[in-house]
């Protein structure tokens, strides 16, 4: 028996809510949301499930939820849009903006190495207290002064945390606010969207509770036991984990709650962390990346000449730390499209997030999309490929969804 869902589907788009369905194997225990924008249009606006499975709370319209690393996807929009302002330079170097970023031999790290994963600095060298969590200032100052792992712009590797604190304070020196103020201002407040990097205390209890699904639980379990044979995970191996040296009230054997709350402390959303700690609806989130593509009036976020130097490729190839392919292709910013994050053709871009969450726009298919759980799984989790693979059934045929680009997993490291 299918899974109940509420909501609105337009028709012709009935093979999505169906794969959306499969995601509830046990709705007792999941909750979701998904929203698809097509051609300006809110096409598909479903949830279901529980908000919170502790208390059995009910996913509903206005639940918000943790989209972690989509997170990152939000701050290089709003990095797309400094651009276009003229505020800011893609290929200057981090110093026009901080000039204390030049320490330990950083200084010529542009702005396009930070977001493109290429800054070396993946992970903090020494623990972030959780008291120092709202303090994103105080964190890239440590940042600024620490060495880089390799030579910034030779290499890449993912910044799980440190890429949103790293962009963060030179959004900061160029609009003299917070990154989430910047984000309100520039992105998510012209889009009307309900999101948020440091949720506003009257929104806390519409936040969905995050709870661990099984293949993550035993994939955290695996690496504390490769951490305890190695003797204690050394700084290179630290830049690997979930959030580096954040503190264990994040990171610990549970992500999602790991001998305290972790990212479902009301201190730790109401924090700006414009690495992980975005907060927003499914239909928000698709509506901001929707506005990101070319509008015929003219109203989009980005427009073509912008988005075409944002979504060029920086990072591809093998990374820093080896690792089996299928490897992410990285923008500035942006998760393109590869073996890692299939999207609806090879233009989209976007960014996924810890546990499942996705979220995207194409521009050759004209779509924003989002979908976001609480049953946080690892690994290689089916549930938001099936329903792009449904949608992509449905829009691609009617586009060109071929560039002549390969999609080679084996490319040289750039």
């Amino acid at each position: 028996m299918s899974a109940p869902i509420e909501g609105t589907v337009d028709a012709g788009y009935e093979p999505v809510a169906d794969a959306f369905r499969d995601v509830f194997d046990d709705p007792s225990s999941t909750g979701a949301a998904l929203a698809i924008v097509h051609e300006g249009r809110l096409v598909v606006d479903v949830w279901g499930g529980v908000a919170d499975a502790r208390t059995g709370r009910p996913w509903n319209r206005n639940t918000l939820s943790v989209v972690f690393s989509c997170t990152k996807g939000l701050m290089s929009i709003l990095a797309a849009r400094l651009v276009q302002e003229g505020l800011l330079d893609y290929e200057a170097p981090v110093t026009a903006y901080w000039p204390e970023f030049a320490a330990e031999g950083k200084g010529d790290t542009t702005v396009g190495d930070l977001l493109a994963h290429r800054a070396g600095l993946p992970a903090p060298r020494t623990p972030i207290p959780r008291e120092m969590l709202s303090d994103g200032k105080l964190i890239a100052d440590r940042l600024a002064w620490q060495a880089p792992l390799w030579t910034p712009g030779k290499a890449h590797a993912y910044h799980p945390i440190t890429h949103g604190w790293l962009i963060g304070e030179v959004v900061r020196r160029i609009t003299g606010v917070s990154p989430g103020a910047a984000f309100r201002r520039y992105v998510a407040d012209p889009v009307d969207a309900e999101c948020w990097v440091g949720l506003p205390e009257e929104h806390l209890s519409r936040v969905a509770h995050m709870a661990v699904g099984s293949s993550l639980a035993a994939l955290t379990a695996q690496q504390e036991a490769d951490a305890r044979a190695a003797g204690g995970i050394d700084w290179p191996g630290v830049a690997m984990t979930l959030g580096g040296a954040l503190p264990r009230e994040l990171v610990g054997d549970d992500p999602a709650a790991p001998g305290g709350e972790g990212f479902n402390d009301p201190v730790v959303q109401r924090a700006e962390i414009p690495g992980a700690g975005g907060i927003a609806t499914a239909r928000a989130l698709a509506s901001v990346w929707a506005a990101t593509l070319p509008a015929a009036n003219g109203d989009g976020l980005l427009a073509p000449e912008t988005l075409g130097i944002a979504t060029a490729l920086r990072s591809a190839g093998e990374p820093f730390f080896p690792a089996p392919p299928p490897w992410p292709r990285w923008g500035a910013g942006f998760q393109l499209d590869s073996g890692a994050r299939r999207y609806l053709t090879r233009r989209g871009f976007g960014h996924d997030g810890a546990g499942g969450q996705v979220a995207f726009a194409d521009p050759e298919a004209s779509v924003g999309f989002a979908f976001l759980t609480n049953r946080m799984e690892a690994g290689e989790d089916p549930r938001a490929a099936r329903i792009v693979d449904a949608l992509r059934e449905i829009v691609v045929g009617t586009v060109d969804s071929g560039d002549g680009i390969p999609h080679d997993e084996g490319a040289k490291s750039i």
